[in-house]
């Protein structure tokens, strides 16, 4: 047996339950892996919520069930220790510590978690904590998945802005970003001035005190990493061949071993933080969504 926190129907965080249920057995192509710490993010709020507005709910539902969550344990990050192969696992060992993410299969906010060997899971930087490695996985994922798609790999210098420089993926952006030799305008409150800052932020607009208003500048990518701006807002900020991305759109990022394995390369590096905001043992995860339902 093992805990896991499970939730019966979607709701405020006083949904979700602590229960005892069956640990589960690896297939002959899977990896059995003992969670050591998984993360909360803003994605997980919203499934557990169902809190997003429009036809993306009716999506929303497809993807993860109608009346209540399908899969009914949450959770996408992961870092732990490998505790059994399956029979054709090769490329990894008992004892290997190790990162990665499920997407929208969820399921890793519980002791032990079964994911396929070719799926998104790698070893996880050595000089990483397990609780630094599960913050690794859904921002920087996102990010680089959308900044991708932003064509940012081919640019030149590129001019970026991420707009909710602090969260999870807003946090990944502005780092992925100067990796790719942009110069980065971050929005955020006054309250994360000092983080966007910290993370190699070029340039900080406080949404609290004037934002775009304030921006002369144009853009090559403007990142709308918490959804909470659009393309028409962003407009007159983008050059003639601009591209406006978002959170909020229809996309959904991919998970792929390249890009843990980009994530792991800056973090062992030295050159990526993974900002983990509070930690909570498991019998606190109420307290954590209700953390996270507070932006």
């Amino acid at each position: 047996m093992m805990k896991a926190v499970i939730c019966p129907k979607y709701g405020p965080p006083e949904v979700l339950e602590i229960r005892d249920i069956p640990k589960p057995t690896p297939k002959e192509n899977e990896v059995l892996v003992k969670v050591m710490a998984t993360a909360v993010n803003s994605g997980d709020a919203r499934v557990r919520g169902l809190d997003v507005q429009g036809f993306m709910k009716f999506v929303m539902q497809v993807l993860f069930g109608f009346s209540k969550p399908r899969q009914p344990i949450l959770g996408s990050a992961f870092a732990g220790v490998v505790e059994a192969v399956g029979s054709s696992v090769a490329q990894f060992t008992v004892g290997q510590e190790v990162f990665g993410s499920t997407g929208t299969k969820l399921g890793s906010h519980a002791q032990y978690i079964c994911i396929r060997a070719d799926k998104a899971i790698i070893s996880k930087p050595a000089n990483a904590s397990f609780e630094e490695a599960a913050a690794l996985p859904f921002g920087g994922q996102t990010a680089i998945y959308f900044l991708g798609k932003g064509g940012i790999t081919a640019l030149d210098h590129p001019n970026v802005m991420v707009y909710g420089a602090t969260g999870a993926v807003g946090s990944a952006a502005v780092q992925v970003a100067k990796h790719n030799g942009a110069t980065v305008t971050t929005v955020c409150s006054s309250k994360g001035s000092d983080l966007a800052r910290k993370l190699g932020a070029d340039r900080v607009v406080l949404y609290d005190q004037g934002g775009l208003g304030t921006v002369s500048d144009r853009y090559d990518i403007i990142f709308d990493a918490v959804g909470k701006t659009s393309s028409k807002e962003c407009k007159p900020l983008m050059k003639h061949d601009g591209r406006f991305l978002s959170v909020a759109s229809m996309d959904i990022a991919s998970e792929k071993k390249e890009y843990l394995e980009l994530l792991r390369k800056f973090f062992e590096a030295g050159k990526y933080d993974a900002v983990v905001d509070k930690v909570y043992p498991l019998e606190q995860v109420v307290e954590a969504h209700r953390y996270v339902d507070t932006g």
